[in-house]
């Protein structure tokens, strides 16, 4: 019997390695490819703002092709090129494409209504669970993730590049929450079973990054972030 093929939509991350472990552990599939996106202008990640080089040397080690595709600022690029991601993929014989959510509903109803009419089925390995119970797996895993972003007014400078521990999560806010699931923190995973060797990763430095968002109202939000300087 051959296994179907799929796509594993990879972030890097902490959620993202979790569910990827459970998929090469249950091996119900052939993922055949990591995709990720990343920014054009400096080709960091989309999510994670993590070099592409550093994304490379994480599939290198997992031994799965990665597919980066470049987005860039233009209106609907992203829908543009993801389009062009499926039909890609569908001539390579995938009907699924694997993701790492948790709970958010309106992530997981904006994919299904994304892929589906392309016959593409939403897999979520780690689906409903609650951010406690995943951060005890996560922990519990094996594998091993440095925090690379921290959301300014929510965690300070001192939380990037520290690892995901029980310490860790108990230095947290109690308005954090523990998986970082509203963007607090993002991640970068750099050891365990689903690697061959660990990724080597140094971060040089820490700097703040400002977004300005103007808002129906005409009102602007400034975001601003923590971010590492990978070496």
């Amino acid at each position: 019997m051959h296994k179907p093929k799929a796509v594993f939509n990879w972030s890097g991350g902490k959620d993202s390695a979790l569910a990827l472990q459970k998929v090469l552990q249950e091996n119900n599939f052939e993922v055949i490819a990591l995709l990720t996106t990343f920014n054009e202008a400096d080709e960091s990640s989309s999510g994670h703002s993590v070099p592409l080089k550093f994304i490379q040397k994480q599939a290198e080690s997992i031994g799965i092709p990665l597919y980066p595709v470049m987005i860039d600022k233009s209106p609907n690029d992203y829908e543009n090129k993801m389009l062009k991601v499926v039909e890609h993929f569908k001539q390579e014989g995938v009907a699924h494409f694997i993701f790492g959510d948790l709970y958010l509903d309106e992530i997981k109803t904006y994919r299904e209504n994304k892929l589906n009419p392309y016959g593409i089925e939403v897999v979520e390995p780690i689906w409903g669970q609650s951010p406690e119970e995943t951060i005890k797996q996560f922990l519990k895993s094996g594998l091993k993730a440095k925090i690379v972003t921290t959301q300014g007014d929510k965690l300070g400078k001192s939380f990037v590049g520290r690892d995901v521990t029980e310490k860790l999560i108990e230095d947290l806010p109690e308005d954090v929450d523990v998986c970082g699931e509203n963007g607090e923190y993002h991640t970068f995973v750099y050891s365990g079973s689903i690697f061959k060797k660990e990724v080597d990763i140094e971060i040089e430095e820490t700097y703040k990054l400002s977004f300005d968002v103007k808002l129906e109202s005409g009102e602007v939000n400034t975001y601003e972030y923590w971010q590492a300087k990978f070496d």
